[in-house]
């Protein structure tokens, strides 16, 4: 019996329609988180509101608002398996009106992906001062998350132009160099979240592409696709040996269940047999849930499963 893969945590960030929802609903469907029937619902869903492009935005974006406004207001989370990892990945919101659940959501993650678009005007938008990509790379490196991948998205509409794809790599260099991210040991990938390009096959489309590297402390690792540099990302240290700290996130009051307070375990182990651990909190994974599910019961709960 092969050795279990371990679980990360994954938070996708980035100005307001740089298409955070969609590269994360495509690759979720890409990875064979969701089945095709339940992407042409939504497509064909999609379509009737007008929004016939928002197919896979919808994978992770449940709220009428949110469709209706065609931005994404809560966090959401979904799971996903790659040769390496078990990914949980929390799609978080753009708009600067939401930014409390962004925060929510970036405090639970590993590693961030930062979604910048790179339409002409998108760009410049994202990194201006009222601009989110700034702000959302800053709150990250100050939330703990230390590892970053830089998905440059909507590489379609420069017809992938090669001198924008290293405009863009240069000016976001320059920025999360300041926030704290050494440039090094960041994978800067070209991909089309809508079409695919990029994600999980290396695409014909830029031939120019010859793929990305990094160095970090465990050493370099090089490749072409989104995929394969979320698979590059450090395996993070499991305090497993110290006491239990389980900060709580959230409760809710399900009826016929309780009151369930939700949090993610970050050192220690939690254990169903555990007389001091809330009851509802060892029926499934302490992950903070957005939907709620049947869960298959765990012996016990490692810090950030």
């Amino acid at each position: 019996m092969g050795k279990e893969k371990m679980h990360i945590n994954v938070v996708v960030i980035g100005h307001v329609d740089s298409g955070k929802s969609t590269t994360t609903g495509h690759l979720i469907y890409k990875c064979g988180g969701i089945d095709k029937r339940t992407i042409e619902k939504f497509e064909k869903e999609a379509a009737e509101l007008g929004k016939g492009s928002f197919k896979y935005a919808w994978v992770l974006d449940k709220l009428k608002a949110e469709r209706e406004r065609g931005i994404t207001i809560d966090i959401a989370l979904w799971k996903f398996e790659t040769p390496k990892y078990y990914v949980t990945v929390i799609d978080a919101p753009g708009h600067r009106d939401f930014i409390k659940n962004m925060i929510t959501g970036t405090s639970q993650a590993d590693c961030a992906i930062l979604i910048i678009a790179a339409g002409t005007g998108e760009f410049e938008a994202g990194i201006s001062k009222d601009g989110q990509t700034r702000e959302h790379a800053l709150l990250a490196y100050t939330l703990g998350v230390k590892q970053l991948i830089v998905a440059i998205n909507k590489m379609d509409t420069t017809k992938w132009s090669e001198s924008r794809f290293q405009e863009i790599i240069k000016e976001t260099t320059n920025f999360i160099k300041k926030v704290g991210y050494n440039p090094k040991s960041v994978a800067f990938v070209p991909i089309s979240g809508f079409n695919g390009d990029n994600m999980i096959d290396n695409s014909s489309n830029c031939p120019w592409y010859k793929g990305w590297e990094k160095e970090t402390k465990l050493g370099k690792s090089s490749g072409k696709t989104l995929l394969e540099a979320i698979d590059a990302i450090d395996p993070p240290s499991r305090p497993t040996d110290k006491p239990l700290r389980l900060p709580l996130q959230d409760v809710y009051k399900i009826g016929g269940i309780g009151t369930v307070p939700v949090g993610r375990v970050e050192t220690g182990v939690i254990k169903a047999v555990r007389r001091d651990a809330p009851r509802a909190a060892c029926r499934g994974s302490p992950r903070r849930q957005r939907w709620f599910q049947r869960q298959e019961r765990l012996r016990q709960g490692n810090p950030s499963w």
